[in-house]
C-alpha cells in the first residue's frame, strides 16, 4: 500500500471534518509559520536518525517491530481528531472500534463470555489483572515461574500482595508439581501462567493447569502479552510448524488473559489489552465522577472498567483498520504468525549446522537462544556473547546484525546438557525474536552473518 497516498487522505479527510462545524478564526498565539517550523522539524528528523531500524530483518533483538502501515494510518487519522475513548462521548467512534476489536479478541481465545479493553501497554494490562486478583482473594498471594515477565513482581509489590516464585523444567516452563505445593497452604489467591515467556519463549502447560483452578479454586490469569496471538494457530494441521496446540486451546478456561497487539498484533507501542471472562468483575471497578456518566446504561464507557482514565482513542483506531486488512482468523493475521514461527525452526536448524553456535534449547514459538560454541566456560560464553551483541550493532547500517542477549543462571545450562565450566553464577547467552514474516525468507543468511560475529580468538571446545 501507498502509505504516503493513504495518510494525506487521512489529513484531507479531517479537514473536511473540521470543516463541516463552520469555520472560525485561529487565535495569533497559536499559528507557527512553516519557516519557524523548519528549523524544528530538521532538528527532529536528524535526532530521529539515530534510531533503531524495527523494520529491518537484521534487527532479531528484542521483542518489537514496525507497525504495518494500515495500522500508521488507522492511528494518524483517529489521532488527528485526538478521541479519547475513557468516556463514550470523548471518543464514540473509536469507543465503539474498542468494543469491536475486544470481541474479536475474545473470539480469538474462544471466550464464551467476556468483558475488557485496551490498554497502553501489557504492563497496564497485568496490573489490571491482578488488581481484579486481589479484590477477588482479598489477601492472598500471586504464584508465577522464575521466568515469568517481571511485571508481576512489581506489580504484586504496588498492590501489596505476596508473590512467589517457582523454578522452571528444563523446557522453561512452570514447575506445576512446585505450584500446587505452594496452593495446598492456602497462602495462594492466583496462579499466573505464561503463553510466550520474555526470554526463551516458553509456554507454560495451561491445560494441565486448569485442574488447579477446579480443586483449589484458584484464579488462573494468563500473561499472554507475548505469544498471544499464537492462539490463531490452535486449530492448524500443518506438521511444518512443529506444533502443540493444547495451551491455545485451553487458555478459554482462565479467568483473565492479557495480550499486546503491539508485538504480533502489529501496532505501534501504546497497545495492550486485558481480558476477563467473566464479566461481573466490573464491580471491583465501581467509581463515581461528577463530570462524567459512569454506569448509566449503554453503550458503556470504557472508563468504567478501566484503572486508566484518559486513552488513546487512536489505538483503538489504529487496531480496528489493522484488523480489516488481517482479520484474527487462520487465513488472515494468522498467515503471519505461521511464517514467524517457520522462520524460528529454520533459523534453529541452521544455528546447529554450524560450528560457531550452539542452539541453547529449541523454540516453542519464534524466539530463538543460542551461544557461541567455542568457550569451555561460563564466564567464556558471557564474554563472547557481549561481544557479538555490541559489533553487530556498531557495523555500518548495511552490515549491522541487531541480537540482544538473555542472562542464564549456570543450573539451567546443565539441565539443557551444556556442559560448562560454570565460573560464575549466571552468564548471557545471545537471543533472537524473530517475530517479522520476512525472517522466514532471510534466516540462513541471518545465522550466516551471526556466526560471523564469532571472534576468531575464542578458543576451547563446543558445549
Amino acid at each position: 500500500m501507498d502509505l504516503m497516498k493513504w495518510l494525506g487522505r487521512a489529513v484531507d479527510s479531517a479537514l473536511v471534518w473540521e470543516a463541516s462545524f463552520g469555520g472560525y478564526e485561529s487565535h495569533p498565539d497559536s499559528i507557527i509559520g512553516d519557516q519557524e517550523f523548519g528549523r524544528v522539524f530538521e532538528e527532529l528528523t536528524e535526532r530521529l536518525g539515530d534510531s533503531t531500524p524495527f523494520f529491518h530483518p537484521r534487527y532479531a533483538g528484542q521483542m518489537t517491530r514496525a507497525p504495518h502501515p494500515a495500522a500508521i494510518v488507522g492511528y494518524v487519522a483517529a489521532m488527528l481528531l485526538n478521541p479519547n475513548n475513557h468516556d463514550f462521548t470523548g471518543g464514540p467512534a473509536t469507543t465503539q472500534m474498542e468494543h469491536e476489536v475486544v470481541q474479536e479478541l475474545a473470539t480469538m481465545f474462544s471466550l464464551p463470555t467476556h468483558i475488557g479493553h485496551l490498554t497502553s501497554s501489557g504492563t497496564i494490562a497485568n496490573l489490571e489483572a491482578l488488581f481484579v486478583a486481589r479484590q477477588s482473594h482479598p489477601g492472598r498471594g500471586v504464584v508465577f515461574s522464575a521466568d515469568a515477565h517481571f511485571t508481576h513482581d512489581r506489580m504484586c509489590d504496588l498492590l501489596g500482595m505476596p508473590a512467589y516464585r517457582v523454578q522452571t523444567d528444563p523446557h522453561g516452563r512452570i514447575d506445576l508439581d512446585a505450584v500446587e505445593e505452594l496452593v495446598r497452604t492456602g497462602a495462594i489467591g492466583t496462579v499466573v501462567l505464561t503463553a510466550g515467556t520474555t526470554g526463551v519463549g516458553a509456554i507454560d502447560s495451561i491445560a494441565d493447569a486448569l485442574i488447579l483452578k477446579e480443586r483449589y479454586g484458584v484464579r488462573l490469569h494468563v500473561d499472554a502479552a507475548y505469544g498471544g496471538f499464537f492462539a490463531l494457530l490452535a486449530d492448524d494441521d500443518d506438521k511444518s510448524l512443529e506444533w502443540d496446540p493444547a495451551p491455545w486451546r485451553a487458555i478459554c478456561g482462565s479467568d483473565s488473559i492479557v495480550v499486546d497487539p503491539h508485538k504480533h498484533g502489529l501496532q505501534p507501542y501504546g497497545c495492550g489489552a486485558v481480558l476477563f471472562t467473566d464479566p461481573a468483575v466490573a464491580r471491583h471497578y465501581r467509581h463515581d465522577s461528577p463530570y462524567t456518566r459512569m454506569f448509566a446504561g449503554s453503550p458503556s464507557h470504557l472508563g468504567e472498567i478501566s484503572l486508566e482514565c484518559s486513552r488513546a482513542g487512536a489505538s483503538a483506531a489504529a487496531l480496528w483498520t489493522t484488523l480489516r486488512v488481517y482479520p484474527l482468523r487462520r487465513d488472515g493475521l494468522g498467515t503471519l504468525l505461521a511464517s514467524t514461527r517457520r522462520a524460528a525452526l529454520r533459523f534453529a536448524r541452521k544455528v546447529e549446522e554450524t560450528a560457531e553456535l550452539t542452539l541453547y534449547q529449541q523454540p516453542q514459538l519464534d524466539i530463538v537462544t543460542y551461544l557461541p560454541s567455542a568457550p569451555r566456560t561460563l564466564s567464556g560464553v558471557d564474554e563472547i556473547s557481549a561481544r557479538m551483541v555490541a559489533e553487530g550493532m556498531s557495523a555500518e547500517p548495511g552490515n549491522a546484525v541487531f541480537l540482544s542477549a538473555l542472562r542464564v543462571d549456570a543450573a539451567d545450562f546443565g539441565v539443557r546438557g551444556h556442559c560448562l565450566g560454570t565460573d560464575v553464577p549466571n552468564g548471557r547467552i545471545l537471543r533472537s525474536a524473530l517475530m517479522k514474516p520476512e525472517h522466514e525468507l532471510c534466516a540462513d543468511d541471518l545465522v550466516t552473518r551471526i556466526a560471523a560475529l564469532v571472534p576468531t580468538d575464542s578458543d576451547g571446545a563446543p558445549s
